[in-house]
């Protein structure tokens, strides 16, 4: 009875035993990198399912959802912006967003769709952005700093790839 856990004596093999009985344990415990993938598209896939973000693709960032969420709740715009080739591209934006912001969202837009569609790999946005100009009702969008409400862009509203002219 006078004895503290001082006194007692210590046994290494039993500390080693139940070492080893825990990594095994752990080791039961731990899933292969591609049962984890699975298991969260899966998971993905049930949330995708609710009416609120259907619309958005099986293979969705959180980016995207965030964005679809901000929309719902009206901090964020659904911009159209038309190309060349008569294709329109949705593309989520903040509401008080600028030129620049939109831009940046077409970037993203298209770079999502080239992954999930294994398209060109690479665009020269440099060069897109020197070539083209974004315009709306007729009038460019020349300004990145200036507010797309200032230009009386509003949710659903379409803005159109133009070329830009030289300048001799």
């Amino acid at each position: 009875m006078g004895e503290t856990t001082a006194d007692l004596p210590e046994n290494p093999v039993v500390k080693e035993e139940a070492t080893e009985e825990e990594q095994e344990a752990e080791e039961e415990d731990e899933l292969p990198h591609a049962e984890i993938v699975d298991i969260f598209q899966e998971g993905l896939a049930m949330i995708v399912q609710d009416p609120l973000l259907c619309d958005l693709p099986i293979q969705v960032t959180l980016e995207e959802i965030n964005s679809q969420i901000a929309l719902e709740y009206g901090q964020a715009m659904t911009v159209k912006v038309c190309k060349g080739d008569g294709e329109i591209m949705p593309v989520v934006v903040i509401q008080n967003a600028t030129v620049f912001d939109l831009k940046k969202a077409i970037q993203r837009y298209v770079q999502l769709k080239q992954e999930r569609e294994g398209g060109v790999q690479h665009i020269s946005w440099k060069y897109v952005w020197r070539t083209y100009q974004l315009s709306f009702d007729g009038e460019k969008l020349i300004e990145d700093k200036k507010k797309l409400k200032e230009y009386g862009i509003r949710n659903r509203d379409e803005v159109v790839f133009v070329k830009k002219l030289r300048k001799k």
